[in-house]
């Protein structure tokens, strides 16, 4: 298997994965503060991440990758979580799935800025298309949504673009589930100790639908997750790669269906096939190779040492 298809592979595992995360934290915000659940959610994904640098006996990252690593802090860690959290306060989980529509073509622009990327003109067209149908498709079945949760989340969306291109650029180097891990560990002070001071008042209305939400969120959307979705950014390529998560507001809403009783519509499963052919479109017209292009573009590191990376 060659290093491109089996970042296709890892990143669609890592969206699988991802599909999850904004049911979860819908109802986990009906009970849980939005706030108390990001800094919890950080904080115990931040004490695995820990163990795991530990336990296996990580070096420490160098100078010149603490402001990376702090970027990928702020975005997926701090940001994103945040903001999704006070957005789904105004907005229904089907609401804000319509604007994660948007976050492959702000990877993908972040990945050009950040990780030296150059997709071809017909790539931006299939991009472009394939977020305009989920995030048409997905408004269509939400209803109007609050201006305040549709400004949170195209906050969260450009944040967590910026994170992903940042962590994929710094994973050819340390490797995926470690650029987590460091960014988890970086911000534990902070969420660690915000939390202490944000713990609810009472335990009691707090029922087993959000603590699982809680541990779902903490483990698999916070650490497992980024393991799967940064190698395969690295791998397969920003740009490239990060179209898969057009599939991902299509789980997500089969899942608020299952969890939250949201409609599953016909129309949806038509709109997923146009957005499977913009998928392999926009596959086809990224950078070959990507990491190899940016070599020769002078942006990024040879493949080899990227593949070592992750040996």
């Amino acid at each position: 298997m060659d290093r491109t298809t089996e970042g296709w592979i890892s990143g669609f595992l890592g969206v699988l994965i991802f599909s999850g995360s904004l049911p979860a934290t819908r109802i986990a915000v009906l009970e849980i503060d939005p706030l108390f659940l990001t800094l919890a959610r950080a904080t115990i994904a931040g004490l695995l991440g820990a163990a795991l640098l530990i336990g296996l006996r990580q070096k420490w990252p160098a100078k010149s990758d603490l402001l990376p690593l702090t970027i990928v802090s702020l975005g997926v860690v701090v940001g994103f979580p945040l903001l999704t959290a006070l957005a789904l306060q105004h907005i229904t989980s089907a609401q804000s799935i319509c604007f994660v529509g948007l976050l492959p073509l702000a990877t993908a622009i972040f990945g050009i800025l950040r990780g030296g990327e150059r997709p071809r003109a017909a790539f931006w067209i299939f991009s472009g298309l394939g977020g305009a149908l989920v995030a048409g498709f997905a408004l269509l079945q939400g209803g109007s949504a609050s201006p305040t949760g549709s400004l949170l989340m195209i906050g969260a969306i450009l944040a967590c673009g910026l994170g992903y291109a940042e962590g994929a650029k710094l994973s050819r180097r340390l490797g995926g589930w470690q650029v987590i891990s460091w960014a988890l560990v970086l911000s534990l002070p902070l969420t660690a100790g915000l939390m202490l001071f944000n713990l609810p008042a009472s335990w009691s209305g707090i029922g087993l639908p959000a603590w699982l939400s809680l541990a779902y969120v903490s483990l698999f959307s916070m650490l497992v997750g980024f393991v799967f979705w940064y190698r395969g950014l690295a791998l397969g390529g920003i740009a490239g790669v990060s179209q898969l998560q057009l599939f991902q507001p299509f789980f997500g809403l089969m899942l608020a269906s299952m969890l939250l009783a949201e409609a599953v519509s016909w129309g949806m499963v038509a709109v997923n096939i146009a957005v499977i052919a913009c998928v392999a479109g926009a596959k086809r017209f990224a950078t070959p190779g990507t990491s190899g292009a940016s070599v020769r573009h002078g942006h990024a590191e040879k493949p080899s040492a990227v593949a070592r990376s992750y040996r």
